[in-house]
């Protein structure tokens, strides 16, 4: 019992180090990817620090990687959590969006951040949550935003 529990500990320390050299791509294309969004929906500066903190990190082409992204698994773990987040709403993407997809993903935006859902758990763990105050104030804006977009 003790010889298999030692190979499979190898095996695991083994498979552990070789993750460390094979590591996902990052989602890096500079800050200029988020610039049509902002352009088109005009957020305030303090819209655009809440956006910036909790939001472009997943939902954009550009990731502000924290130092713990350097290690595997965590590093898998969070290209996922990128790679689902920019599935779903991806600001860097905004331009290619018709009116309709733009208002869709507002609607969205609003019933994920108003039920709690966004930002995820796991990432308010380490960066913070929205307080009241933001969450409103956001709110607020993408309400207004949508107005824009269901009068077209």
């Amino acid at each position: 019992m003790k010889k298999i529990t030692k190979i499979i500990a190898i095996s695991a320390l083994i498979v552990l180090v070789i993750m460390q050299f094979i590591r996902p791509d990052k989602n890096e294309s500079g800050n200029e990817s988020v610039a049509f969004f902002e352009a088109d929906t005009k957020p305030s500066e303090e819209l655009k620090t809440i956006l910036r903190n909790n939001c472009y990190d997943c939902h954009s082409n550009q990731t502000k990687y924290p130092w713990y992204a350097e290690i595997a698994p965590v590093s898998y773990w969070l290209d996922d959590h990128i790679e689902e987040g920019t599935e779903h709403f991806n600001v860097s993407d905004w331009e290619s969006y018709s009116i309709k997809k733009r208002d869709h993903k507002l609607e969205e935006l609003i019933e994920e951040v108003d039920e709690g859902e966004m930002p995820l758990a796991s990432y308010t763990w380490l960066h913070g949550n929205l307080d009241a105050q933001q969450k409103e104030l956001l709110l607020s804006w993408v309400k207004e935003l949508r107005t824009k977009y269901t009068a077209n």
